[in-house]
């Protein structure tokens, strides 16, 4: 009677378990032996995302030198830190590169890899290549995992679901647009993820509405030009032309925002470091934990954490640019901590002491750079968008907006805060992704020439979409009174998957069963070690879940070395009680 563990998804979440468990075995597991079920149709790794067979054009989101799926000194876990290469030494890559996500595949496979090597002897790992459907048994008895294709379940004494980013069902106004779309001869992509979408559909030279202008855009973007057979030539300047090969349709995107995702920052620190966290960290998380009946994220959290990115912004630029302040760091530190947040205070301390409102932090405009600007036509459009990529490329890549560094530091560290905090709602994330998460420069370099060549058209902000007259119309208030017409709509976004309504039959078995869920449909965990929650708040013994589709969601399988990764946190703390768990379901069957 060999203990059973099966893990559902062999990606990144579930490598970087097994590679925790291979860490804590030797001081946790003394069992006799212990089989362990991956249940994932894609390879052990890289999973779905970064599987081999998907276009060498698409990139990883992050620079080499930031990849690592290995602990190190900075991460606070119990188990011991196990340190080992990031991508690009591994690889042997200038670290800066944004690698291809075959790459990326490639190093998730050789962690697997590693991981498995690193398991006691008597430990084996067994790799299912099917999707598991179901997950049923008692509380206090061995589980059933029912995988497709296969008779009988897999037994198992704790089951862990690592599932990773999900497809969702269409919700209501995605299967009226495609219901519509049927009708009339047009075509209609929902959310998706868009290496997987079967573009063929979008015809050369015909104009395509895009709703979203984030990650999924980019790679959309990508497949649609390059993809088919575009190139670009850089000129003497830099700048780059973008030759059509003929095949590409007219892109016309807009979003809420209606600008592109804020490039990533290209350049490293160079002097001290913000020392994070300093208003918002462990124990303002336990002061708002405490709370009875919750807490409101406007109200309760978001204030701390304005008040954190404005300490990491002015750290840095009275740090590398006191030349562009007009006080002691030490007086504005002392002061700027005293001040309320969000308050007339602070404000009139950041004026005194920052005499150049360009110098100063407004996340509000940040977030929103369109709001109350008005163009006269769609060509004007074009020319401001075009003007305000083109400063977003120069200030992302210029020392001298350095404090720039310093609020992309202070997103790291909330986030790896507010994961305590579980489902906080949308907009957070949307906003870190905006700021912290934007793409590769040199894909908003090819944007910009794609909007040259007239490949790409930009909509603007609070773009809307009506579905009349046998078209697709889109209109918003940058351009009053515009509208541009298509037989064609893609959602260029990833779907929002609840347990209720997601792709994922076991996901959503589990909770017509009982599992709890968040407002936001994301499935209850306890965040110590990440047990599935029943309606009553009971953690269930045998069952636990990781990922993004849970409340702990962390901000990534992978992460920045040093940076205290919170899912390199979760991940030890579940695998030390899946450890624990298992070496007295051994300890009894021995007896």
């Amino acid at each position: 009677m060999r203990p059973v563990l099966v893990i559902v998804g062999a990606g990144p979440r579930g490598t970087g378990l097994l590679e925790r468990i291979a860490a804590n075995a030797p001081a946790l597991y003394a069992g006799s032996g212990l089989d362990i079920h991956l249940v994932d149709p894609h390879p052990p790794g890289g999973g779905r995302i970064w599987r081999q067979d998907q276009s060498p054009l698409l990139w990883m989101n992050s620079m080499a030198e930031d990849v690592t799926m290995f602990t190190d000194d900075t991460v606070r876990l119990e188990g011991p830190v196990r340190p080992g290469p990031t991508l690009h030494e591994w690889a042997g890559l200038d670290g800066q590169t944004f690698p291809d996500r075959r790459l990326g595949g490639s190093y998730l496979r050789w962690v697997y890899e590693r991981a498995v090597a690193a398991l006691p002897p008597g430990v084996t790992v067994h790799h299912h290549a099917r999707r598991a459907l179901r997950v049923s048994g008692p509380r206090a008895g061995r589980q059933r995992v029912w995988l497709e294709g296969r008779p009988a379940p897999l037994l198992a004494d704790l089951v862990v679901l690592a599932l990773g980013h999900l497809d969702a069902e269409p919700d209501t106004e995605q299967r009226r647009l495609t219901a519509y779309a049927d009708r009339h001869g047009l075509v209609h992509q929902p959310p998706g993820f868009t290496a997987d979408t079967d573009l063929s559909s979008l015809a050369p030279g015909q104009p395509v509405l895009v709703r979203g202008f984030g990650l999924a855009f980019v790679d959309l973007m990508v497949l649609l030009t390059e993809g088919r057979g575009g190139h670009y030539e850089q000129g003497p300047g830099g700048a780059l032309t973008y030759h059509p090969s003929g095949h590409e349709p007219v892109l016309h995107v807009g979003s809420r925002r209606g600008v592109p995702y804020r490039s990533k920052i290209g350049y490293g620190l160079d002097g001290e470091r913000p020392p994070l966290p300093r208003f918002f960290g462990p124990a303002e998380v336990d002061a708002l934990l405490a709370r009875d009946g919750g807490v409101d994220f406007r109200k309760d959290i978001w204030p701390l954490v304005d008040k954190e990115l404005g300490f990491a912004h002015y750290h840095r630029l009275f740090a590398a640019h006191p030349e562009r302040t007009t006080a002691a760091w030490t007086e504005f530190e002392a002061r700027y901590a005293a001040a309320p947040p969000l308050g007339a205070e602070l404000r009139a301390l950041v004026a005194f002491a920052v005499p150049d409102p360009a110098d100063r932090l407004d996340l509000a405009a940040l977030d929103r750079p369109l709001d109350g600007i008005r163009f006269a036509h769609h060509d004007a459009l074009q020319d401001g968008l075009r003007a305000h990529i083109a400063r977003d490329l120069t200030r992302r890549h210029d020392p001298a907006y350095s404090p720039d560094l310093g609020v992309f530091l202070g997103l790291l560290s909330v986030y790896g805060q507010l994961v305590r905090l579980g489902d906080i709602g949308p907009w957070w994330h949307g906003f870190f992704s905006y700021l912290a998460s934007g793409p590769p420069g040199p894909r908003l370099r090819q944007l910009l020439a794609l909007s040259r060549a007239g490949v790409v058209r930009f909509l603007g902000a609070d773009v809307t979409v009506s579905a009349e007259d046998g078209v697709f119309r889109a209109a918003g208030p940058s351009v009053p009174g515009a509208q541009v017409e298509a037989r064609a709509l893609v959602e260029a976004r990833l779907p929002h998957p609840t347990v209720e309504h997601t792709g994922d039959p076991l996901l959503r078995e589990l909770y017509a069963e009982g599992a709890a869920a968040t407002p936001e449909g994301l499935l209850a965990v306890d965040p110590g070690d990440g047990r599935v929650l029943d309606h009553t708040g009971a953690p269930h013994p045998r069952r636990f879940a990781l990922g993004p589709h849970t409340d702990a969601r962390g901000s990534g399988a992978f992460t920045r070395p040093r940076t205290n990764g919170p899912a390199f946190r979760q991940n030890d703390a579940t695998a030390r009680a899946v450890l624990a768990f298992l070496r007295d379901v051994s300890c009894r069957a021995a007896a």
